[in-house]
């Protein structure tokens, strides 16, 4: 299911319901959580701040966050703005994925927990992953994964396996 990079209502859904869709306006997105970006890229190098370059691989990459500020899951809400309306300087490492013309958003995933388990779900996906990407602020090797095909029931898997129910947006 394809939408705008805005977050749509009918682009919104629970991976295990497929035939059942949810207005975004059901999700609470002021709690607290963990989210994944999934973008779609072509193969590049990429410049990324201070950390130097990354080559990257065609296929998808799955980048794992938190939202345990006092914005909660508005800051995936922010990261999907940005995809869309590239109107920010970049913060976060990722935020050079969003400005890079290689790389599209194409679907968010994010959960309501006030725990902190952004290094589980990133160990969880596991897999083929970019080496100190994202990941300053803990001890993970990294917290965006690669994968060739795309990863949304490996990402529900990953969320579930940790006793969170996933919420999906789809562009």
């Amino acid at each position: 299911m394809k939408a705008d990079s805005s977050i749509n209502p009918e682009a919104s859904r629970e991976p295990n319901s497929s035939d059942t869709h949810f207005d975004g306006s059901n999700f609470d997105f002021s709690q607290k959580g963990v989210y994944c970006l999934i973008f779609e890229n072509h193969e590049c190098a990429l410049q990324v701040g201070k950390k130097g370059e990354f080559s990257f691989k065609r296929g998808y990459h799955i980048y794992v966050g938190s939202a345990l500020g006092p914005g909660g899951l508005k800051r995936m809400q922010r990261h999907i703005r940005l995809s869309r309306d590239k109107d920010k300087n970049p913060k976060w490492h990722v935020d050079y994925l969003h400005f890079c013309s290689a790389f599209r958003l194409v679907s968010a995933v994010c959960a309501a927990t006030p725990e902190r388990l952004e290094c589980l779900l990133a160990g969880a996906i596991g897999g083929p992953c970019v080496p100190g990407f994202g990941c300053t602020d803990c001890k993970c090797r990294s917290h965006l994964f690669s994968r060739e095909k795309y990863p949304l029931s490996d990402l529900s898997g990953a969320f579930e396996g940790l006793g969170l129910r996933p919420f999906v947006l789809e562009f």
